[in-house]
């Protein structure tokens, strides 16, 4: 029961926000009680740190496997999408609506309310995604992929910007075309500055 508390929380936190997260819709999706939850997690704020750090460790788990695996630079970005694009088809799953998708994203909307751990954990995400992207790029350059005088730093930084402003660019454009658009035109300015056939 405590895994289903935590997966339906996911679902509606990501729906409603902290302010917006209640128990009772919990116990209702589960076709339990109040107190069942209260028994297992305590208080909301015990439950959605629970729940925010568990998906920002599991989100950085699958990025991690994409990051350092012997993919190229241009697969790794494509299977960064992919991980978002999954994401957001299952709150979207006609692709052309705009939920909100991502809770990493709504719950820095309220970092304010949301508990230390939670807190300490979204911060932790673009700090420990910005070291995964350096060491696909340091991938790159120890294959001959990229030339050495790649700018590890500012490349890193426009990935991360580009995860942390996803759930925006789709709930703005209403679909995931504009978020798609977006990593793959990063992925062939890199190469075509950086790439080692460039010039």
């Amino acid at each position: 029961m405590k895994e289903e508390i935590r997966q339906v929380s996911v679902e509606l936190l990501v729906r409603n926000g902290y302010q917006g997260f209640r128990f009772r819709d919990v116990a209702d999706l589960l076709n339990t009680t109040r107190a069942n939850i209260h028994y297992y997690y305590g208080n909301k704020l015990n439950l959605t740190e629970e729940v925010i750090v568990d998906y920002v460790e599991q989100t950085l788990a699958n990025w991690e496997a994409n990051w350092r695996s012997e993919k190229s630079f241009e697969e790794k970005i494509h299977g960064m999408m992919e991980s978002n694009r999954q994401r957001y088809l299952r709150y979207n799953p006609t692709g052309t609506t705009a939920n909100p998708w991502s809770l990493i994203g709504r719950m820095r909307l309220e970092r304010d309310v949301i508990g230390p751990k939670a807190r300490e954990a979204l911060a932790q995400f673009g700090v420990t995604l910005e070291n995964l992207v350096i060491t696909g790029l340091d991938q790159a350059v120890a294959r001959g992929e990229l030339s050495n005088d790649v700018p590890r730093g500012d490349i890193a930084l426009q990935l991360v910007s580009i995860a942390d402003s996803a759930g925006p660019i789709t709930q703005d454009g209403g679909n995931f075309d504009r978020l798609e658009q977006l990593y793959r035109s990063f992925s062939r300015v890199v190469h075509h500055a950086y790439g080692s056939k460039r010039g």
